[in-house]
């Protein structure tokens, strides 16, 4: 289990973490195919919307800010294919991501979450996108940190550069800060790096595969695994 007392902040990717991104990405992406009468499985596309996007994400750092990002890899996911994608396709998945719906243990969990650590996002979307979730998530943040602000996306150090620097501000030390993701690729290498602790709420533990996640490029052992937010909310307080 552990002790989580030592800590006084948490850090937390969102897309994957707090917002079903698969789910999101898999209901955008099967419109467009269903659109284009495309062959493909949900399973397919996701397939290669997670060979793809982090592809997109390194070459065009940092300009493009992350719909333009999505419209991007929908395109290359078209040209894979064979299929159309029109600029208002493009535009539609870019703007998708108001859609993408939040884990159910989501908002109950972060409410719970606030009322014993300073919570902190470091996500790899823009700042208008982000709002749209955090209107579904209904807590208020600490400190929000996005690609658009930092001019990168996770895993490159940015983020977590950035996160770092934050912490005088929020009056918390870096030794009393725990990182809260659920991909090993894009949160948990570079946290390990850093040697920053870090919980993995495992989304996908009943699913075969990353999914919408690229693989970890090595092996990354976090601290802590939990199947939920929820679960690990328990654990705190139980702990605490």
């Amino acid at each position: 289990m552990g002790d989580f007392d030592q800590f006084r902040a948490l850090s937390f990717d969102c897309y994957g973490t707090l917002i079903d991104w698969e789910t999101g990405v898999r209901t955008a992406l099967s419109r467009w195919a269903a659109a284009r009468d495309l062959a493909a499985s949900p399973d397919e596309l996701i397939v290669w919307f997670s060979e793809i996007e982090s592809v997109v994400e390194q070459e065009r750092t940092p300009a493009l800010v992350y719909p333009e990002v999505l419209a991007e890899t929908l395109r290359r996911i078209g040209a894979r294919c064979a299929a159309v994608v029109t600029e208002d396709d493009a535009r539609a998945f870019g703007a998708s991501v108001p859609e993408w719906p939040a884990f159910s243990d989501s908002a109950d969990a972060l409410v719970w979450l606030k009322k014993r650590f300073r919570l902190v996002i470091v996500s790899n979307v823009d700042e208008a996108s982000f709002a749209a979730s955090n209107a579904v998530l209904g807590v208020e943040f600490d400190r929000i940190i996005t690609a658009s602000e930092v001019g990168a996306y996770k895993p490159s150090p940015p983020h977590f550069e950035e996160l770092f620097a934050s912490l005088p501000a929020l009056g918390v030390g870096r030794s009393e800060l725990l990182h809260v993701a659920q991909s090993l690729f894009h949160d948990h290498e570079p946290a390990a790096r850093y040697g920053l602790p870090s919980v993995w709420i495992d989304r996908r533990h009943d699913l075969k595969g990353p999914g919408a996640t690229p693989s970890p490029t090595g092996s990354v052992q976090p601290r802590w695994r939990f199947s939920s937010l929820a679960s690990f909310a328990e654990a705190v307080d139980v702990v605490g």
